[in-house]
């Protein structure tokens, strides 16, 4: 790693780091989408892989204009992020559970990328970069919409699939007995259950 004396040098580095873990997605998207068995979650990621690509470009657009070469540096967050997904995906034998881990795996993706995206944004507008802010935080509410989105597919129906799926699963109990349904985190990272009548 190259010395850090500045906040334009922090940003040049992780410039390159979120560059090479868009460009990871970019790969490991189509392979997940693939997996996919629910419709909505094989759209959406087929969505998101179109999005990631011009993450990709606006990147290139941000090094452009800094006078840099268009070049990564190996995001190992990321590689993690993505090998623990899909070791998971593949011990997962039923559809529904295979989904709900997609999902899951997906989102700390995701996160990892809102971190990073609102990180840069910050640096850009501190250092005077107006033009480059915007193109960061247009990268940024996309990566949090993309986040909603998987949220909503995993709470109208795939986590409540994986719940019931191999006769194993004992509905869990919220206030006065209402049957309850796990949920993914949502946007800003907190879990927990919903509540729904009989």
């Amino acid at each position: 790693m190259s010395s850090m004396e500045s906040l334009e040098d922090l940003l040049q580095d992780e410039l390159k780091d979120i560059y090479d873990a868009e460009t990871q997605l970019t790969k490991a998207l189509p392979k997940l989408a693939k997996k996919a068995s629910n419709e909505d979650l094989r759209d959406a990621l087929e969505q998101h892989l179109g999005e990631t690509e011009r993450h990709v470009e606006r990147i290139e657009q941000v090094f452009e204009q800094l006078g840099m070469p268009a070049r990564g540096k190996r995001c190992e967050s990321m590689k993690h992020l993505i090998d623990e997904g899909n070791e998971m995906i593949s011990d997962a034998e039923e559809d529904g559970t295979r989904d709900a881990v997609m999902i899951a795996s997906v989102q700390k993706t995701e996160h990892y990328e809102i971190a990073s995206y609102g990180t840069l944004r910050t640096w850009a507008n501190m250092l005077g970069k107006n033009e480059i802010a915007a193109l960061l935080e247009e990268t940024l509410e996309e990566e949090k919409e993309a986040d909603r989105k998987l949220t909503a597919i995993a709470e109208s129906f795939v986590n409540e699939e994986a719940a019931e799926e191999g006769g194993r699963a004992t509905p869990m109990r919220g206030r006065r007995g209402a049957r309850a349904r796990p949920i993914a985190a949502d946007s800003r990272g907190r879990s927990g259950t919903r509540g729904r009548s009989r």
